[in-house]
């Protein structure tokens, strides 16, 4: 009997975290794009390659852990801002701003990036899915400003052109 109740228990903590983890996977989905980190040395060719500077605001969308608006802040001496959903990568990425001590130019705000303002930006990065793009693309141009530099890694803005591509790394900008 005893033995019984253990394989049970066993078999509901698996079936349940199997759940957690489908409910995520489904969760991101829905959201825009799944979580998968850019590498350091991407995300300064993206900052690099969209020229940010002290002038600058950028905003992330989807920010994950909050990498690039860590890095957009640190090197570049950006202000910046990152948008994410997902509580969990939210609630890293506001301690990794604090834990760094940059609180003054970095804000994470928690969210849908498709229901917040980002009018103000002069820099929008994104790895989000094409599909996610798609959707985008026309709250970017009702929103931003001409002239915003927005970066987008592996994933196109089909019916825009981009003024340069780093094509070994899959990074594309372009100006609205």
């Amino acid at each position: 009997m005893y033995l019984d109740q253990g394989i049970i228990f066993i078999l509901l903590i698996f079936i349940s975290i199997m759940i957690f983890i489908l409910l995520w996977v489904i969760w991101s989905d829905l959201i825009g794009a799944g979580f998968e980190p850019t590498s350091r040395r991407r995300v300064i060719k993206m900052l690099t390659m969209a020229g940010v500077n002290s002038d600058d605001l950028v905003y992330d969308l989807g920010s994950g852990d909050g990498r690039i608006v860590i890095e957009a802040a640190r090197k570049f001496k950006a202000q910046s801002v990152g948008i994410e959903a997902d509580p969990i990568r939210y609630i890293w990425s506001q301690m990794m701003v604090v834990l760094l001590g940059l609180r003054r130019r970095v804000s994470i705000l928690w969210g849908n990036f498709f229901w917040k303002d980002i009018s103000k930006a002069t820099v929008v990065t994104l790895f989000l899915s094409q599909k996610a793009n798609y959707k985008l693309q026309k709250k970017l141009e009702l929103e931003l400003q001409p002239g915003t530099r927005v970066v987008s890694y592996f994933w196109t803005f089909t019916s825009w052109d981009p003024v340069m591509v780093d094509e070994e790394e899959h990074i594309y900008m372009y100006i609205i």
